[in-house]
């Protein structure tokens, strides 16, 4: 192709590119697959690649930047990014509403409601289109250039989009200010300021990742998306999977109201939240907050209360600014996921491995809108981390419904009257002796018949995610094993319908679908029985990838440590764990009792040509067609070794849509990488 060719396409690439990530990033209505966009992209990195000099900021393959920045420069903002004055409860709201209405008396106020993400506050400066410059808040007044890391999220526009006149129509714009729009585009320079955050799922995605590979862990999404956009690597940033929404236009482009500046940054082609809702008075303010507040958890960032803003912009510069802080908007806070309590006395849990947990009595306090009575506080290496006491004054906190953290300590507070805690030497369930093996966090009760074992290890064999006995809940295991009935799983099996009837709980029917339920889970796939024993270290991703390698019980039951080890997703920590435990004899006369009364279904292993044999793969990303676990049997049945990382011994790396670090190194060691269509090309 000669170079003039090469510059047409290119620049048809580019556009077309654009096109389709406003349709799925912003409308959330994509017209291609995946695959499709992900072709158009390979195409235009492959025509960059032979001509270089083509390449342009704006290029959506310069989203990851070159080499990593030895430290971030400073940037002054032409105008403040302020801070926002607090409301906790209506009360406080519409005292503020009151404030203001006396400095603008006789003035009609409507409010344009967002929901306040917790992430960082940044801006965007794009000049003749094009995002040159992206910063962090700051102080307020001097930021961060951080705009090779704001590059790779990838709903941050690195062109503005060139809106038609009839989309600026139908949001309220007229002549001049169309004119004004399309004119600053094209030649001008605009800065929209918005919230950089990382989702709940990739928060959690990342946190699964990086426990499986040994990195720290995330603290939560709010500090992931922090410190995610102050890498000095933005090939760091862009494996965060970040996303950004708009909510200021700070150029004056002729918008009147706020809500305006939420319209026009989505025509320009940013991502809004559409959540977001103009609100008449005070009453529908609190009325959307509320509902908002009830369904936080749904949202798929974290929100922690409403930005109420003026919606009419003549009012803003009239109620002007108080210290760092507008008048004219307010942040409406949430009830706090955070709060303060004492701590009055520590209480130990035993889990079904015999992992004693120590848990936390509080004074009771309100967290996120509910008591709180209790707090984990995991092992002793975090009671010593925190420098915790009885008697301490805590900051607890709770994030959905889980089990609330501990996060600090108020050692200021102390009256010199609190106590050390020190881990029980025997358990508090069975009174057997607690151990600490060497190189564990753990405390263990060393009694293999500790009630507390066996309570938790039935619990765990009957949950969804393994037996799934409907039915069997917490308490009616209790019961069945107080009233001896039930001592170690199989004894689930022997269980009659007379046996239930008269105990307290149970009617007849009651009885009778129990029975049914247990009746049921007799026949499981080998993957959920291997979960269901809760062999130490292994989980559902781990039993499934045990089942897929031996095939059946017998095999796995047989395998020596050397077997286990050079599985590709099991580690040697895990190996141990499982070697040992079917070389247990107590466990092998738990597993007989089990093989007697329930038939497990063994992975169907269809015999494909080998035409990936002694190749090993490497998966990154998520593809669209099949799921992870699909496309690693489709890659074990023809021959192939799935490996957990890439090295120089890697034949072939698999990228679906977001890939992450596995797809950088592939690079760097020059390792055949495939998209999604050519990976079902080659398993067909």
């Amino acid at each position: 192709m000669a170079k003039h060719e090469a510059k047409e396409r290119i620049e048809k690439l580019k556009e077309l590119i654009n096109h389709h990530r406003y349709r799925y990033h912003v409308l959330d209505s994509p017209e291609i697959s995946d695959a499709a966009f992900d072709t158009l992209k390979n195409e235009l990195e492959e025509l960059e690649l032979k001509f270089p000099d083509l390449v342009t900021p704006d290029s959506p393959t310069q989203r990851v930047g070159g080499e990593a920045l030895d430290k971030f420069g400073k940037v002054k903002h032409q105008a403040p990014m302020l801070s926002l004055s607090d409301a906790f409860g209506k009360e406080e709201f519409l005292a503020w509403e009151e404030r203001i209405k006396k400095i603008v008396p006789n003035s009609k106020i409507d409010y344009f409601c967002e929901l306040k993400m917790d992430g960082l506050a940044i801006s965007l400066v794009y000049q003749d289109g094009v995002f040159v410059q992206g910063a962090t808040r700051g102080d307020g007044k001097t930021g961060e250039d951080v705009t090779q890391n704001l590059k790779t999220i990838e709903t941050i526009p690195l062109r503005l989009r060139e809106p038609k006149e009839a989309e600026l129509k139908k949001i309220g714009l007229e002549g001049q200010q169309i004119k004004k729009i399309l004119s600053a585009v094209k030649k001008g320079r605009i800065e929209i300021r918005g919230e950089a955050i990382m989702t709940k799922k990739v928060f959690e995605e990342l946190n699964r990742r990086y426990k499986k590979e040994g990195k720290a862990l995330l603290a939560n999404p709010r500090n992931g998306a922090a410190g995610s956009i102050r890498q000095l690597d933005s090939k760091i940033t862009a494996e965060r999977r970040l996303d950004c929404y708009a909510y200021q236009l700070v150029t004056d482009l002729g918008q009147k109201e706020h809500q305006q500046e939420h319209e026009i940054a989505k025509t320009l082609g940013f991502k809004t939240v559409a959540e977001n809702k103009y609100c008449k008075d005070a009453r529908e303010v609190i009325e959307f907050h509320e509902n908002r507040a009830k369904n936080r958890e749904k949202l798929p960032f974290e929100c922690d209360g409403v930005v109420v803003v003026v919606n009419d912009e003549a009012l803003h510069k009239k109620l002007g600014v108080a210290g760092k802080a507008p008048r004219w908007m307010v942040a409406y806070k949430f009830s706090g996921k955070e709060a303060t309590s004492i701590v009055t006395g520590i209480i130990v849990n035993v889990g079904r491995t015999g992992v004693l947990t120590p848990v936390a009595v509080l004074k009771p306090v309100i967290v996120g809108g509910v008591t709180i009575t209790h707090a984990t506080l995991h092992n002793m290496d975090e009671i010593k981390r925190l420098g915790l006491k009885i008697g301490d004054t805590v900051v607890v906190r709770r994030a959905g419904d889980v089990i609330p953290d501990i996060i600090k300590v108020l050692p200021k507070l102390r009256t010199g009257r609190e106590k050390e805690f020190h881990m029980p030497k025997n358990c508090p369930m069975c009174g057997g002796p607690v151990i600490r093996e060497k190189g564990e966090v753990a405390y263990r009760c060393a009694n293999k018949n500790c009630y507390a074992i066996n309570y938790r290890r039935i619990g765990h064999f009957v949950s969804k995610q393994a037996m799934n006995i409907e039915g069997l809940g917490r308490k009616i295991i209790d019961q069945l094993m107080k009233e001896g009935l039930v001592q170690e799983a199989p004894d689930i099996y022997d269980l009659k319908e007379g046996d239930l009837a008269p105990l307290e709980r149970f009617a007849e029917k009651s009885a009778r679908n129990l029975i049914e339920s247990i009746e049921r889970s007799r026949r499981v796939p080998l993957a959920r029985f291997l979960n269901a024993l809760g062999v130490l270290h292994v989980g559902e991703e781990t039993a499934l990838d045990l089942a897929n390698c031996f095939g059946n019980i017998q095999k796995l039951k047989s395998a020596s440590f050397e077997d286990l080890n050079s599985i590709s997703n099991i580690g040697e920590v895990v190996a141990k764990s499982v070697y040992e435990w079917f070389n247990n004899e107590r466990n092998r006369g738990l597993l007989r009792r089990l093989l007697e009364v329930i038939k497990i279904e063994n992975p169907k292993v269809t015999r494909k040509r080998q035409t990936l044999a002694g190749k090993i793969i490497v998966l990154t990303g998520e593809l669209e067609g099949m799921s992870r676990e699909q496309a690693k049997q489709s890659v074990r049945e023809r021959g192939g070794e799935i490996a957990s990382s890439v090295s120089k011994n890697t034949d072939l790396v698999v990228a679906g849509e977001n890939p992450g670090t596995k797809f950088d190194k592939a690079k760097e060691l020059e390792v055949k990488i495939i998209g999604e269509k050519e990976f079902i090309k080659l398993i067909k």
